[in-house]
């Protein structure tokens, strides 16, 4: 594959003496959509959060091997300056309690952005590329929190955008929404996914199969340490995967 923008190499992960992730190796291609599946606890997100280097929230991490963002270490980058490069979309919708405006505005504004003007350009531009805009743009003053839930995850996407990002992380970011709400979020990611790095983790093979470009499957024996099993382009993954494990989980037959 060219134009990989993220990669782990040889990349473990430890809770304690607890390895979460072993010697993951994995390239990830720019401006496709990249999916993330397994069965539970196979550390999924766990990979995920490598990206924006949450996992260094919780206690007594640690990690091994190498992660890039672009070629560089992204343990050696500011943790700021990476996280305006790569944004976060989670399993429930997180908006802030504050009006839609500033829900969007928040990223730029503490990145130093204060001009009203720059401002509302870059709200305007971040909703449109939400898919929100026609529905909020006559009350930006509205507080976020009275979006319907597929619309404050959409806000959350808008948010994400707002500080331009190459890559976006989303972790099950459908799974508290309603079939409807889930299409609308499906059919963004496909379009957002023109100018921007997607990789998503989905526990419905469904969504996977209609949204990445490529798929990752990782998988967890008696040790329950993560390891990746399988990266491929999304086709090929599920109709003819390498591997008995990738074949049995994505036919139902455990997971």
């Amino acid at each position: 594959m060219n134009n990989i923008i993220l990669e782990t190499i040889e990349y473990s992960v430890y809770y304690g003496k607890y390895q979460a992730l072993e010697n993951i190796s994995m390239q990830i291609p720019i401006n496709k959509v990249t999916a993330i599946i397994g069965p539970s606890g196979c550390g999924k997100s766990t990979f995920l959060r490598t990206f924006n280097r949450m996992n260094e929230l919780i206690p007594g991490v640690s990690v091994g091997g190498k992660a890039l963002i672009n070629n560089e270490n992204i343990f050696d980058m500011d943790v700021v300056s990476l996280r305006q490069r790569v944004g976060m979309v989670f399993q429930k919708p997180n908006p802030f309690p504050k009006s839609i405006f500033d829900n969007v505005a928040y990223g730029p504004r503490v990145n130093g952005i204060k001009d009203r003007n720059v401002l509302t350009e870059l709200v305007e531009k971040s909703l449109i590329g939400a898919a929100l805009w026609n529905e909020v743009k006559d009350d930006l003053t509205k507080s976020a929190m009275a979006l319907s839930g597929g619309q404050q995850q959409r806000l959350c996407i808008a948010r994400a955008l707002a500080v331009q990002p190459q890559v976006i992380l989303m972790d099950e970011p459908a799974a508290s929404l309603d079939p409807i709400a889930t299409l609308h979020i499906e059919d963004l990611i496909r379009n957002l996914s023109e100018k921007y790095t997607i990789v998503i983790v989905t526990h419905n093979m469904q969504q996977a199969g209609r949204v990445s470009d490529y798929t990752a499957f990782f998988y967890t024996d008696q040790s329950r340490t993560g390891k990746l099993v399988e990266f491929d382009n999304t086709r090929t993954i599920f109709t003819n995967p390498k591997d008995s494990r990738t074949e049995d989980y994505i036919t139902g037959r455990f997971g």
